[in-house]
């Protein structure tokens, strides 16, 4: 490797080191503010030397890597929003009992395995990066040992990731046997000789999307996803819930465009078939919950069926929606889990309905930073969710996918009565909301209520002026290869 190389892979050096730093400042010195700063500093050197990245032309890390615009907007946005996650954090554990410091290497190291992800262009580097995530999540998600439940979605997770991470690698056995390739160059230059897929090699190619299913809780691979987002601490759900789909995503993407995916029908009926199924299982199952990070888990479901939507536009529009509205769902995730955990306690997190009953009238803040991040997630206008669902309608009716939009303005019609359930439930006075208003101490006041104030800013930029992100977006995916632009 030469040292421009390393100069282009800066913020997966940072993330390496930081990780390393982390452990030797925990061996020496256990302090929870102390670790918690330099997690921060590391995730913020990383975002800004981003910026130094050249991504006019695609610089190649052969065989394994790319820094093109695609891969260095998709590590801005998993860098800024683990940064975010990593102040909540700060203000979760802050009240637990739990030794505070070893989470912060395991949320460095589940970045790193991300952000390796949305610029991986090898299936070792694919598989690679996908393992540093998800070893990673096992121990996130079973953290809080204390808490049984906790300990059980761990468990789950990581027998079901197994499972899936061995018909992903099996995929990619049968796709190397089809193509004798492993580059995604290689697989599409052996895939472009074929006019339809050979047996053995769709067979890859479904093996494969389990594992990507599974990363994405995508209906039928689904399952997982209420009980762990349940269990796990609700910082590490934010996590989950953005970061770990987002690379995922990202890959998909990458892989999609480079082996030209969408010339195949079999391909295409296979996410259509996954998008209309996440979309409705998602919903309805959300209305049957009366736990606030299980409907919440359902919700995730659905959104990415939403994205799917977009997805298979399959032209340059599309990319930008589904990139504009991974923006979003960010934003509003992240808020959402975010209010979670402000509002959790030591012996559990405040995931029932009857803890945020009353919200309005003791902790008026918050429960309107909520009530704007489920608005948002309903789509509702005026906020980032709007655009971003409006974007991905208007990519479905630029190719025509009518009924995958009809589908999806369905299913936003059905996501509004458990959004709504929440907020309604907030605004309810009872007898000790009369009571005097709840104090946080200073720094998980500043922590929190500041990382929540800067996602409501957020929120309402991007849904009140979205020209700014989407010019970003289409200046950085005008480096993507001429098959997005059919």
């Amino acid at each position: 490797m030469s040292l421009n190389d390393f100069l282009q892979l800066m913020p997966l050096l940072m993330l390496t080191f930081a990780a390393l730093i982390l452990m030797l400042v925990i061996a020496a010195w256990r302090n929870h503010k102390i670790i918690y700063v330099i997690t921060a500093i590391s995730f913020a050197a990383a975002f800004l030397s981003l910026f130094e990245l050249g991504t006019a032309v695609p610089y190649r890390i052969a065989p394994l890597l790319v820094i093109d615009g695609l891969g260095v907007f998709y590590m801005g946005l998993l860098l800024a929003t683990a940064l975010l996650i990593s102040m909540l954090s700060y203000a979760y554990f802050e009240q637990q009992q739990e030794q505070k410091e070893e989470y912060y290497i395991l949320l460095v190291l589940a970045t790193l395995g991300a952000c390796v992800l949305v610029i991986s262009t090898h299936f070792a580097s694919l598989f690679l990066g996908l393992e540093v995530l998800s070893v990673s999540l096992y121990a996130l998600v079973s953290y809080l040992r204390v808490r049984g439940h906790s300990v059980e979605a761990g468990i789950k997770y990581l027998i079901l990731a197994a499972f899936s991470s061995a018909f992903l690698l099996f995929g990619m056995a049968l796709v190397y046997f089809s193509t004798g390739a492993m580059s995604f160059a290689g697989i599409a230059v052996a895939m472009s000789a074929f006019e339809e897929l050979p047996l053995l090699l769709l067979t890859g190619f479904g093996m494969m999307l389990v594992g990507i299913g599974f990363k994405l809780s995508l209906v039928p691979f689904h399952m997982w996803t209420p009980d762990v987002y349940e269990g796990a601490p609700a910082p590490v759900t934010a996590f989950v819930a953005t970061v770990s789909k987002g690379g995922v995503l990202g890959l998909l993407i990458r892989f999609f465009i480079e082996v030209d995916g969408y010339r195949y029908p079999t391909l295409l009926l296979i996410f259509t078939i996954m998008a209309i199924a996440s979309m409705f299982a998602g919903n309805l199952l959300a209305l049957l919950q009366q736990n606030v990070k299980r409907i919440l888990a359902y919700s995730s479901i659905a959104h990415l069926g939403y994205v799917l939507v977009a997805f298979l536009a399959g032209n340059q529009m599309g990319i930008e929606a589904v990139t504009f509205y991974l923006v979003a769902y960010f934003i509003t995730t992240v808020g959402a889990f975010g209010t979670v955990a402000l509002l959790s306690g030591e012996a559990r997190d405040a995931e029932r309905l009857d803890d945020y009953r009353g919200l309005l009238w003791r902790r008026p803040w918050t429960a309107t930073v909520f009530t704007a991040m489920l608005l948002s997630l309903a789509g509702i206008p005026l906020t980032a969710g709007f655009v971003g669902k409006f974007y991905v309608l208007a990519a479905g009716v630029n190719t025509r996918q009518w009924l995958l939009v009809v589908m999806l303005v369905l299913n936003s019609v059905i996501g509004l009565y458990y959004y709504i359930k929440i907020i309604a439930v907030m605004f309810q006075q009872t007898e000790k909301d009369k009571a005097p208003r709840e104090r946080l101490r200073p720094s998980i006041h500043v922590a929190g209520a500041g990382t929540l104030t800067v996602l409501i800013l957020l929120l309402l930029w991007v849904g009140v002026y979205p020209t700014g992100l989407l010019q970003l977006i289409q200046g950085v995916l005008s480096s993507l290869p001429a098959v997005v632009a059919r």
